[in-house]
């Protein structure tokens, strides 16, 4: 590691379980250089006292200050293996952290989704659990950090480690406003930064002057390619011709479905036990209810338990737009889909009525998730219960009820990562654990018949998942004839296995998170479906305003919004992808969603301002798109190491 300044301060201050000790000055890492940037210390080197058997404590406590919010890794050095863990910490701010070590030493268990499995919220941080996996920690032998390709040589400030049994709670601890009226975090500066609701007002009347001058060309009424032509049937399919697979629109255009989730009026964060940092809070009538992520989210949710108040700042922000009497939402609806028009987005996530039935018109898509019910066991419900069938021809009675005959219905997914592929074995053990229920009984006599075995348990795992695919598919199919199964958006890297599940579809969803599409891997879920693939989900971001970078990393705005064009045009350059889903509309709150996530994902900020990168971007892509998927213009490719000022600039050229 480049320019490390090794003065450390190690203070035992773990509720009298390690020894005090006099404190030192502080350590700074600045972070410098590309790939994988490190600092390793010995227990010694931190402390004497400090013990190598950590079992005996349940938290590792920190006090430390980020300057940036980019993610970094927690290692403990054990024979043989490294166990990390990330942790995204808030920009600036002095905080403790009281990280359960339960995340070290046990696999994640719990949740419905990924997110909800991986995602962890403190008061002062947010962690994924998911990844560095887990070991004992009985022999610490080091303790360290790791940060990958830093962006403008961030500092690490460690004050304080120590272990302990109770938490001393995660908290900020120097007393600072981090977050402003409009929900823009404080201790930095950016370019556009509204500074009064002046500029906000400005810049939202520039906006809604300039929308619609110059719309992405020769689209249909439905956001397909109005110079192509092949069958209408009044609603949406899928055909493939001449090798290559498309949507087909109502009207019998090509379709490529350029979408964003994430698209909704509420975008909240936690207030409970930190009201301090927040300058001020929004009305009371504008408090979300419950603990939702508010406008769409990957996965299911933390909501922080009983009585936990949350506060959406992009909410009141749109009030402030579009006015506090009760039409606002029907103008952010208006708003926002003369916004997709024009920006070349032709899906949106339909969970929002108002927008859905918005002028002009968009295709959507709903997502039904209820077939959890009662109790299930990492996102798989009984079932073998025997009101299982009855209660998913309910649901799905009343889910496709209101879409059965809109031919703006692209489709339905019916599902998002579900948790337990590749852990089989854990959720037999959840599912043995539980009381007596249909799906515990057919569990133990399966055990019983064919022995309890790793591969066994597998086995029984995707026959209970491929009846309740089967069930789920033909209630929806029975209430909906006339629009599109697509399926799960599957996350992670499932077993073939549960991939070849696909061929139950119309359509194969795969949420990947890549800068662009591997080949490769898109081949391999072509071959076991043999079903179209649609990204249901995908980003890049680039820490600063208070948020973390997002699953891909970009080292600007600027390309951020190259990255976009480069996933776009790389996926309609692949014969079996017909669409790909950018998460998310609205970047993520900086203090985090109800989860911890905190993402500069957005292709709108806060304060409902589009990053004109990102817009620039994407009506190019959606530009090339046809051109692209007909072999007439080879996609974008990503540009290591270019300075900011060249992606807007970033050449096309004639395909090979």
């Amino acid at each position: 590691m480049k320019s490390v300044r090794t003065v450390f301060l190690l203070a035992g201050l773990a509720l009298g379980l390690v020894a005090n000790l006099t404190q030192a000055a502080p350590v700074e890492v600045t972070f410098q250089g590309q790939g994988a940037v490190s600092k390793k210390w010995t227990l010694a080197e931190l402390n004497p006292e400090l013990p190598s058997d950590w079992t005996p404590y349940n938290f590792l406590v920190l006090e430390f200050r980020a300057s940036s919010p980019q993610r970094f890794e927690l290692e403990l050095h054990t024979p043989g293996k490294v166990i990390s863990k990330r942790l995204h910490p808030f920009e600036g701010a002095l905080v403790r952290a009281a990280i359960p070590l339960k995340y070290f030493s046990a696999a994640a268990s719990g949740g419905t989704d990924l997110a909800s499995l991986t995602n962890k919220l403190g008061g002062s941080y947010f962690m994924s659990i998911e990844f560095g996996g887990y070991g004992p920690i009985n022999n610490v032998q080091a303790f360290g950090v790791t940060m990958r390709d830093p962006v403008g040589s961030p500092k690490l400030e460690l004050r304080s480690v120590s272990l302990a049994k109770e938490s001393p709670g995660d908290e900020v601890i120097d007393p600072k406003k981090l977050v402003d009226e409009f929900g823009q975090w404080i201790p930095e500066e950016w370019p556009g930064k509204a500074h009064n609701l002046e500029e906000l007002k400005k810049a939202w009347s520039d906006e809604e002057a300039a929308l619609g001058k110059n719309p992405v060309p020769d689209r249909d009424r439905f956001g397909g390619f109005a110079k192509t032509q092949a069958k209408a049937t009044g609603f949406f399919r899928v055909e493939q011709i001449d090798g290559k697979w498309w949507f087909i629109d109502p009207e019998g255009h090509y379709f490529f479905s350029n979408g964003a989730n994430g698209i909704g009026t509420n975008s909240a964060t936690r207030v409970t036990g930190r009201d301090a940092i927040f300058t001020a809070l929004p009305p009371a009538n504008l408090i979300p209810a419950g603990g939702g992520f508010g406008g769409g989210g990957r996965g299911g949710g933390g909501a922080g338990g009983q009585g936990t108040v949350n506060a959406s700042f992009y909410t009141w922000n749109l009030v402030r737009r579009y006015g506090s009497d009760d039409t606002w939402r029907q103008k952010w609806a208006q708003f926002t889909a003369r916004r997709m028009a024009d920006w070349g987005l032709n899906t949106l996530y339909g969970n929002d009525q108002t927008l859905v039935a918005a002028q002009p018109r968009q295709p959507y898509v709903v997502t039904i998730r209820e077939w959890q019910g009662g109790q299930s066991f990492l996102g798989l419900p009984d079932v073998y219960a025997a009101d299982f069938e009855s209660r998913v021809d309910g649901i799905a009675e009343r889910a496709c009820k209101p879409y059965k005959d809109d031919p703006y219905l692209l489709g339905y997914f019916i599902g998002n990562e579900p948790s337990w592929p590749t852990r089989e074995s854990a959720l037999a053990d959840m599912i043995l654990a539980a009381p007596e229920t249909g799906i515990n009984r057919e569990l133990k006599k399966w055990l019983a018949e064919k022995g309890d075995t790793a591969d066994t348990r597998r086995a029984f795992a995707f026959q209970a998942f491929e009846r309740y695919l089967t069930v789920i598919i033909a209630a929806v199919k029975k209430h909906d004839p006339n629009h599109l199964n697509l399926g799960i958006r599957f996350g992670g890297s499932p077993p073939p296995e549960v991939i070849r599940f696909g061929r139950l579809f119309d359509v194969y969803s795969h949420n990947i998170y890549q800068p662009t599409p591997d080949p490769a891997r898109i081949q391999r879920y072509y071959e076991l479906t043999g079903r179209p693939i649609l990204i249901g989900e995908f980003h890049n971001g680039t820490p600063g305003r208070g948020m973390s970078p997002g699953l891909v990393q970009a080292n600007s705005q600027a390309e951020k919004g190259y990255l976009y064009r480069c996933y776009v045009e790389n996926a309609a350059a692949n014969p079996a992808i017909i669409g790909a889903h950018w998460f998310q509309f609205i970047d993520q709150p900086n203090t985090g969603r109800t989860d911890g996530e905190n993402y500069n994902i957005g292709m709108v900020d806060v304060t409902d301002r589009p990053y004109p990168e990102m817009v620039a971007s994407m009506k190019l892509a959606h530009e090339h798109v046809l051109d692209v998927r007909l072999g007439k213009l080879a996609p974008a490719q990503r540009r290591v190491g270019a300075e900011a000022q060249d992606f807007q600039a970033a050449p096309t050229g004639p395909a090979k």
